[in-house]
């Protein structure tokens, strides 16, 4: 049996085979694709983009939250008012740059250190990544519940640690507005750096081998491999976490909701938020211009994650 070689037969049998024809969408599949794209935007808009809309144009009313014939034009009113007489605005101001501060500076730190030590491959490493990365699958609001019984003056496990439980000495770690934002930053780190500590792992996994062996080579120690050569190459990950962090400080609320409902020396612009519009004496207009601030300031790191994550793909 011979076989046929020659060039010019192929190609003639090749162009006599039918071209493959495109498949084109059926009503049904029109349908599902049409639902699949609808239902989420849908839902989106209802839940996120209409509310976030409507709080802006309330922010510019006064109304009592009673009655829609009620809503008065405001201006700016709103606005003037939080910044010039509203005296919990500037004390959360400063809470929220506070714990944008500690999360920063103390809990992103402890994540990457736990992460570093935990990428040595020791012996339990999985138990110790269940056991620093349990608090991150807790709301902060049991969080909060679980460091009032930490920090309870008469029968919390702090104060007995140091003798004082049940005397007059013992520390009101909520309730002393010199010392509860602090006690609830250290609540807040608890579950912070379990977060960083993940994510940092993944960094870890994902560098090239290659580079520290380069480094060996070259005679760098294991702490400028790191500083100089690992750390950088993480770029991607460092971006997210920076994101992560100053949103986590913006966003801020359980915890000091659960402990004194924002105040006393835990005030933030969240918790200020939920004071004015719910409860008896909510001010619709008032809560929903201090929405809209935190909504200005969440959007600067927003924006900075985008345009990292879109100005990469273009240089791609």
């Amino acid at each position: 049996m011979s076989v046929s070689t020659n060039p010019s037969a192929r190609g003639r049998k090749a162009a006599a085979a039918p071209a493959r024809r495109v498949r084109r969408l059926s009503g049904r599949d029109k349908l599902v694709l049409g639902l699949m794209v609808g239902v989420p935007t849908l839902i989106q808009l209802v839940l996120v983009w209409i509310p976030t809309l409507m709080s802006v144009g309330l922010s510019f009313t006064r109304w009592n939250g009673l009655e829609l014939t009620d809503i008065k034009p405001a201006g700016v009113e709103n606005y003037q008012f939080i910044a010039q007489d509203y005296p919990p605005f500037w004390p959360a101001m400063q809470h929220n740059v506070l714990w944008l501060a500690f999360l920063a500076l103390v809990a992103t730190p402890l994540g990457l250190l736990l992460a570093v030590l935990l990428d040595q491959n020791i012996r339990g490493t999985r138990i110790y990544q269940s056991i620093f990365f349990a608090p991150v699958m807790l709301s902060l609001a049991l969080i909060g519940i679980i460091w009032q019984l930490f920090y309870n003056r008469d029968s919390g496990l702090l104060n007995f640690v140091l003798g004082t439980a049940g005397t007059p000495q013992a520390v009101d770690w909520f309730g002393d507005s010199s010392v509860n934002i602090w006690a609830a930053l250290f609540a807040a780190t608890w579950r912070h750096a379990g977060y960083v500590m993940i994510l940092y792992l993944a960094g870890l996994k994902g560098v090239d081998p290659t580079l520290r062996e380069a480094a060996q080579i070259d005679g760098a120690n294991a702490v400028q491999t790191f500083f100089r050569v690992i750390f950088p190459a993480m770029r991607p990950v460092n971006v997210i976490i920076i994101v992560i962090t100053v949103i986590e400080s913006l966003r801020a609320f359980d915890i000091v909701y659960v402990i004194n409902r924002g105040t006393n020396g835990l005030e933030l612009i969240s918790a200020l938020v939920i004071q004015n519009l719910v409860g008896e004496g909510q001010v619709i207009g008032i809560g929903s211009a201090l929405a809209v601030i935190l909504l200005v300031i969440s959007l600067i790191p927003i924006t900075f994650y985008l345009s990292r994550a879109f100005g990469k793909d273009k240089e791609a």
